[in-house]
């Protein structure tokens, strides 16, 4: 009778150690794809910081490019402006020489 319930608690500390392996072996697996899945995260993260960062010298691109445009706009008026002040006074000698 001993020898019998010393198999029966053998028996069940083999389960016990058999259902830890498996919950062993499961946990691991699942620890394998959580790590994948991270890592398909972190290059994802990792691209999308790529892109920020060239959207970025995007944008200080075009804010120069901006600036040019509306240094180039304001000399472009101040000729005009001379050219409209020129006009007015060939327009003032041409009616001046009429009345003459």
């Amino acid at each position: 009778m001993v020898i019998a319930g010393a198999e029966i608690k053998v028996g069940r500390l083999e389960s016990i150690v058999e259902q830890i392996g498996e919950a062993v072996l499961a946990t691991t697996e699942t620890i394998e794809r959580l790590a994948q899945r991270v890592d398909n995260l972190s290059t994802q993260v990792e691209e999308q910081g790529k892109q920020l960062q060239q959207q970025g010298y995007q944008i200080l691109a075009l804010c120069d490019a901006v600036q040019t445009l509306a240094e180039t706009q304001d000399h472009s008026l101040q000729r005009i402006s001379q050219l409209t002040k020129t006009l007015d006074g060939l327009m003032k000698l041409i009616e001046t020489s009429e009345e003459e």
